[in-house]
Order: C-alpha cells, then structure tokens, then sequence
C-alpha cells in the first residue's frame, strides 16, 4: 500500500506516523511545501517575543528524524499542484530544483490547512507588513525585529495569534495597537466575558481600537499607515494581518471534491472526502460541532492531530470515526489565563438553543492558602434538559484545570446540574473542598429546584426603577459607598433579618452584591420570609467590569480612537 500526504504538521505528520505504528510495510511519501514538516504552530509568537530562543525548539521532527524513526519519505520544499483522481496520482513541483513530476497513489490524505485571509483592499509591497502563519513567517518578523528594532506595531484583528502577538511584542518593548473589526477581542467569547481580556490588555498598555475596520495599508516613513474606515490612518514601525484564516482547498476544488463552509472540504466521519481513497483533516475540512450537530470550522491543532490518527487507523482497516469537535481552547494573556469549551451563550441563542448561563467568581484555591485569586466563571447550559453546552473561565492560576473537567463533562454527556457530583481532587495550595466547578453545579441544581430565580446584566434595561420592584444592594455599606447601580437601596445581609419592615410585601425584589453569594444568602432569607426574588448572575464585581468595558468602548467610538 502506497499512501501519498500533502502537507505535513498536525494532520499530515500524525496520519504518517500512526500509519507506520500499524503497517510496518506501507510505503508513505509527505510533499511539504514549505521548509518544515512538524512545527509547533502554536509556539510562534512566543519565540518572537524571546520566550523561546532557539528557532530549533520549534522544529518538532526533521525530515531526517521522522525518517530515521518512522521510515517516511518525507520531502520539504515540493508543492503539490494537482490531484488526479482518475488516475490515482498527483503532480509535484520541486521547489528547490523546478523539477515537475507525478506521484501515484492507493490512498491519498490531504492536509493542507489553511492561509491567512486576504484583505478587501490592495496591500502595497513593503518589508514592514507581516502575515504569522509558518516558521518562515516567525522567521521573517524575527529578522525584521533583530535589524530595524520597530517600537511600534499595529495587530489587524483581535483572535488568539494577535492576542499573544500583542503580548510578546510588548514585552520587547513595542507599543502595540489591535484594530478588530468589532466590538470585542476574541469572538469565541461572549461579549461580557471579553470586558475582562479587554482589561487586561488596557493594563498592559495595549491600544484597542475596537469597531473598526482596516481599509487599506501603505508605506510611510520606513514604516506604515494603516487606514480605518472613516479615513483616519494609525502609523507603525510595522504591521501584522491576523485577520483570519481561510481553508487552503483550491487543489481540492480543482479535482472535483464536495466543498461546504467557506471552501472547505466535505468529509465524513471516517474522515473520507466525496472521492473514493482520498482523506482530509486539519484546518482544511468541515466537521460538526459536538454540541449543536451543526457544520463548522474548528481551526485547532487537537482536533487536527486526532483526525490524522483516525485517517490512518481507517487507512490500515480499523474502524474509527470522528465524532465532532467543541472547540476547546486557552490563551495567556500576560498574567491571565482565559479559555473555553463548547459554544458560547451568544452562538447557542443564535442556533436556535433556548440557553441560560451562570456566573461565579470562585478563589483558585482555599481563600486562606496564600497566593488565592478569583476567576471569573460563565456556563452555559439548555434551560429545559440541563445539557452542558459549553463554559467560559478568566483567571489566572487553575483555569486549565476547570475548563479541562467542564469539557471532559460535556464529552461525557453530563448533564449541567451533575457538574455538583463530580469527585475532584482537594488540598489547600489547588483547590476548595467546594471545587469552583462543583460550585457552579450546586448554583445551577438551585435554579433546576427553583430554590434560586435569576437576573442578569442586560436585564437593566428593561429593569422597572419605578418603585413596583424592589432594588436591594446587600453589600457592606463601605462596598455600597465605593460603587453601586443607581435605585439599589443598601441593606447589608448581616442587618436584613432586622430591617424586613423597610421592604414592603408583594413586590418582587432583585439582589445584588460583590460576587452573588451574599446576594444568594440574602434570597434565602427573603423567600424564607414571604418575598419572591431574583439574584443577579455575576455580581457587582462583573457588573462593574462590563459596564466599564462597554463606556469605555463607546466613548472611542464616538469620539474616533480607543484612549
């Protein structure tokens, strides 16, 4: 059996090594074009910002370790530049010598991955303007850096590559400005999520010019002017476009295989495309979302590695099938830690699911163990069945460890409120007795028991301050004093007991405090007493960081820049 792979790193590379593991016969050729066959994608930003220091470290396997272990031809610098599959072959380019030739095959995989997008507007040749999608790319800003020490640099587009760009070239030293087309940093997040990553980045002096788009890029000055819509032009010592990439499938239109979502290409859950012994993974095809059944594109190295395996396990006659991907994902963000599972309560809204979420802000660890910190917890679940549906985690210590048991659980088919059963490790320097993940079941079975009503955030809005309702702030007076929401009348929890003469019967009444907890005690007592109430998702501490978030925001746009 003679398997041909285009296109080596995730994809490409696992499906050849799990190929020899189990045929120790199987003649296996990889075309890579570009110069490396196994590199760690994900470590690039973090080598710019001197975080890694040998290029080296980067290269997982060479063409002559991967040889050496596995017995693979793996050849670097060849382009596949056609599929034939009337006659089992595929034409290749030598990069390095311009010799053209065509390799047959019994089974084909294709692993090609994806580019970066391409901008609307026409992009003039000038050293100052990068893409980082390779080594080469790595390579290029790197050479860059060392010769013209930039101190400044614009980030088009606000996904995870700008966001760790952001940081490493900060930590070099560089002001560094993100233009995102919307609203927020990181889509996959919801919009009151994203007001945490926001203000860690304005924190760390990073510009944010959310809500507009980039128009066009020129040279100036030995460096560029990006323009945004609206005519107004930022100038850096350089630029990267981290808009977006896009499945790199041409070759695959080109020999008539069955495209979906943006080019991508169709496969099932063997990973077979519509052309009998051709297979695809990686960045390049459509999978399922776990969650919703719906099409997708989920660029990530995890599902991609797990789609070579399953190609070559089917390749080799075994019978495995891909059962979709959620979308797991982290990022450090300077100091902080933020990360998700699932879909988020946006998207789950938008197809159609009838989603609820709560909210928490759990310490890492036992509050009295030196070193606590809070995170900021949001999981989302199907208000009716309970399903898991996904989790969003800001913090800093811990957060790996929480999103990790949420999407084991959600893999699992738990159920949100079963969330409270899970039996974690405890002691003191990791965890509470009361994990942060079992807090979060214990508040989601009091909504399931209608023990606890919620309300949240943009409930304010339609939130009646006409005196029909009850607005009761259950902090310390010195917390009331510090900050609250206007029309919250302040009566600590310690004291309501004694005041309930103070709130008059039959008026629903809506609770708040720093993080719920208080607020939640306080319903207790009220409900105990002949009160209905409502306690707010998150508390004043989230309240507060969205609402900043959003004036802040506003106020650029109205004003043309973010301050």
């Amino acid at each position: 059996m003679k398997v041909v792979i285009v296109g080596g790193v995730a994809g490409g590379a696992t499906a050849a090594a799990r190929i020899r593991r189990l045929d120790e016969n199987a003649q296996i050729v990889v075309f890579e074009r570009s110069g490396f066959i196994s590199y760690a994608n994900c470590g690039l930003p973090y080598y710019l910002g001197d975080v890694i220091t040998d290029p080296e470290e980067l290269t997982l396997q060479t063409p002559q370790s991967f040889f050496n272990r596995f017995r693979v031809d793996m050849r670097v610098h060849h382009e596949v530049t056609a599929i034939h599959p009337e006659r089992k072959t595929v034409s290749v380019n030598n990069l390095e010598t311009g010799e053209a030739f065509e390799e047959s095959y019994d089974k084909l995989i294709l692993s090609m991955g994806a580019k970066p997008v391409q901008p609307r507007f026409p992009i003039m040749k000038t050293d100052a303007l990068f893409t980082l999608r390779t080594v080469e790319d790595t390579l290029r800003i790197k050479e860059y850096i060392n010769k013209n020490h930039p101190k400044s640099a614009i980030l088009a587009g606000g996904g995870f590559i700008s966001l760790e760009l952001a940081e490493n070239l900060r930590e070099l030293g560089m002001d560094v400005t993100i233009v995102q087309n919307g609203k927020q940093l990181m889509n996959p997040f919801d919009s009151d999520m994203a007001s945490f990553i926001h203000s860690d980045m304005r924190k760390h002096e990073v510009r944010l010019v959310l809500g507009r788009s980039v128009e066009g890029i020129e040279k100036s000055g030995g460096g560029v002017d990006v323009i945004l819509n609206g005519g107004t032009a930022l100038h850096a010592d350089m630029a990267v476009l981290a808009i977006g990439v896009t499945p790199d499938t041409a070759l695959a239109k080109e020999a008539g295989l069955e495209l979906g979502i943006k080019g991508s290409i169709i496969v099932n859950d063997k990973m077979e495309t519509s052309i009998p012994d051709i297979y695809a993974a990686g960045d390049a095809v459509q999978v399922k979302n776990f969650i919703t059944g719906e099409d997708a594109l989920i660029s990530l190295a995890g599902p991609a590695n797990k789609q070579g395996r399953i190609i070559a396990d089917n390749i080799c006659g075994r019978d495995s099938r891909y059962k979709g991907s959620q979308g797991s994902s982290i990022i450090k963000i300077f100091d902080m830690t933020a990360a998700l599972t699932g879909i988020n309560e946006r998207n789950a809204k938008k197809a159609g699911i009838d989603a609820e979420s709560v909210i928490l802000s759990p310490m890492n660890h036992a509050g009295y163990y030196p070193g606590g910190k809070v995170m900021t917890m949001k999981v989302v679940f199907e208000k009716e069945s309970f399903r898991l549906l996904g989790a969003q985690i800001i913090g800093y210590d811990g957060v790996d460890k929480r999103i990790d048991v949420i999407a084991t659980a959600i893999r699992a088919g738990m159920k949100a409120t079963e969330l409270k059963e899970l039996d974690l490790a405890y002691a003191p320097p990791y965890s509470s007795a009361k994990d942060p993940v079992n807090m979060a079941g214990f508040i989601i079975d009091n909504i399931a028991n209608g023990v606890v009503k919620q309300w949240h955030i943009d409930d304010l809005e339609t939130l009646p301050f006409d005196g029909s309702v009850t607005l009761l702030d259950t902090r310390t007076v010195g917390e009331y004093r510090r900050g609250h929401i206007d029309g919250f009348k302040n009566i600590p929890v310690d004291e309501l007991r004694g005041r309930l003469n103070e709130l008059e019967k039959g008026r629903p009444v809506y609770l708040i405090c720093q993080s719920g907890l208080r607020s939640y005690i306080a319903s207790r007592i009220l409900e105990g007493n002949g009160y209905e109430t409502y306690n707010f998702a998150g508390g004043f501490r989230f309240y507060d960081a969205v609402m900043n978030d959003r004036a802040l925001i506003e106020r650029a746009t109205a004003c043309g820049m973010d301050k």
